[in-house]
Parts: structure tokens; sequence; C-alpha cells
């Protein structure tokens, strides 16, 4: 019996000795389990830290096209408010989801941009105040930018209104210095329009435009190259309202100018208008029924510049 019972209490021993052993194993299983879970649970926060600007952008595109001008005008204001200068952050952060073609209609360059987009720019200011406030408040309501292209005599005469453009958080394009037709001009000369309303405007705003309209949408090849060269796009455009042959007295400017324009509405179209009262006056109406046609506008910020 005492031999058996020595066998018995030695195999038991040897049983709780194997299960003691197994314990840790299982436990740095278990543990190691847990690692990689919690591995897992980290890298799929990583990957949801990186991959979310993307999945963002989507709900950021859709918000930028839907009201393209929120985030860039809190950039905008930030900027101003920072440091007294007004230099806007939009170029940096805005996605550069379109790009002009050939006709200077505005194309998506990335999948998933909405086609059925306008660009809305404003020529031959900055001229008076009322009108200029009257227009991006306008722009505001249908959470619209526009680019506002100037002259430079004009800013040099009142600097104080292409700053209320660019405070309210609009795009600035460059429009020559004198409205000229530049097209058969010296290079030398094509310089100094261009040149010298690029200096005016970055030493008004501390911003430089990134946007040509040659006067007369007649630039040549020495206003195309003088524009490249000074990192600006140059554009002319594929829709126009034909205000500018408006009279005052001229009756029925609205409804003229709605029908201007729609009788030539395209996706990406590139619509022409300038700071005319009756276009200020018809505007409200004009975007009303751009987007009652499915219409929507694209942020002047999300078109790519090529480089210089």
């Amino acid at each position: 019996m005492g031999t058996k019972t020595a066998v018995i209490l030695l195999t038991v021993c040897l049983l709780l000795s194997a299960c003691t052993a197994t314990k840790p194993e299982s436990a740095d299983s278990s543990n190691h389990q847990d690692s990689v879970t919690s591995d897992s649970s980290n890298s799929a926060k990583d990957q949801s830290s990186i991959s979310s600007p993307k999945g963002s952008s989507k709900q950021a595109d859709s918000d930028e096209q839907k009201s393209v001008s929120t985030t860039n005008t809190q950039n905008d204001k930030t900027a101003v408010g920072s440091n007294g200068t007004t230099v806007s952050t939009t170029a940096v952060t805005t996605n550069k989801m379109y790009r002009l073609d050939k006709a200077y209609n505005v194309i998506p360059k990335q999948q998933g941009a909405e086609k059925r987009v306008v660009l809305l720019t404003f020529d031959d200011g900055p001229k008076e105040a009322v009108m200029i406030n009257k227009i991006i408040d306008i722009l505001d309501k249908h959470k619209a930018k526009a680019i506002f292209f100037v002259n430079g005599y004009r800013v040099k005469e009142h600097p104080e209104l292409l700053k209320l453009i660019h405070d309210r958080g609009q795009p600035i394009g460059n429009h020559s210095w004198d409205h000229i037709v530049l097209k058969n001009k010296s290079e030398a000369e094509v310089k100094k329009q261009i040149e010298a309303v690029q200096k005016i405007v970055k030493d008004t705003t501390g911003q430089a435009p990134v946007f040509f309209r040659p006067p007369h949408g007649a630039g040549g090849d020495v206003g195309r190259k003088v524009a490249k060269e000074n990192g600006l796009l140059y554009m002319t455009w594929s829709v126009g309202s034909l205000d500018w042959t408006m009279k005052k007295n001229q009756p029925h400017k609205t409804e003229t100018l709605l029908k201007n324009v729609t009788e030539q509405l395209h996706p990406g179209g590139n619509i022409l208008m300038h700071e005319l009262p009756w276009t200020a006056e018809a505007l409200d109406s004009l975007l009303t029924r751009l987007e009652q046609k499915g219409y929507q506008f694209v942020d002047p910020q999300s078109i790519e510049i090529p480089a210089s």
C-alpha cells in the first residue's frame, strides 16, 4: 500500500507541476494575443489617422463643392487677424481638384470631383465699395467664390477697395495695369503691365495673384509667356455675360444678362462678368438660376496652377 500511495502521490505532483508550467505559456499567449489586438487596434487607429484626411476629403470635397467658401474664408480671416497682414493659406489647404482646358473651361482632374460646376469671374475693378460689397454679399449668400480681375491703375487710385475684396475672402486676379491690348506689345511692355500689378497687389494685400486674364482676351504668346514666368495661370473665358455691351439706360438688362449666360451655359463654364451696377443687380437671380439647373460654384483656389 505504501508503495502504491507513494506512486499516486508522485503522479499527482508531476501532474500539478505540469499544469503550473503551462500557465505562463497560456498567459504569454494571452498577453501576446492582447498585444496583437492592441497593436492591431493601434494600427487601425494609426491607419484611421492616416486615412482620415482621404476619407474626410470626400466629405470636405463635397462640402467644398456645396459650400465652397466656408473653410477658405475662415482661413483668410485667421491669416488677417494673426499678424495684420492678409496672407491667405487657402492655396495651400485647398485640394487642387480642377484644371483649365485649352478653351479655359474648368474640368475635374480628380476622380469624384463634381463636373457640373462653373467659375465666376469679375473684371475691370476695383471700382466702388458699395458695388463690391453688394456683389460679395450675394456670393456669400450662395456660398460662392469668384476671381476679381483687377487693373493696376485702379488699385493705385483706391488700394482700400482691393483690400476690401481680399479681406472679404475673394481671390484676386491680374488684369494688367492699363487694360490695354497686350498681344501686339513688346515683351518689355507686357512684363511691365503684368509685373506691376503683381507688385501692387502683393504690397497691398500681402499676396500676389495666381490668375491672369488679358484685357479683351488678347494676350498673345508673349502674354502667355510672361504670365507663366510670374507663376500665373493664363485664362480668358468660355461664357460671356455681355454685360459690358449694355448701356445704363438700356431696359431689361437683368433678363438680357440671364439669357446671355444660360444660352451659353455648359459644365465647367468660365463666366465673364464685370463690376457693373446691372451685373450686381442681376447676380442673385443668376446664381439662383444656376443652382436650380444643378450647377455648383467652383472655388478658384481648387484650380491647379501649372509650375512656371
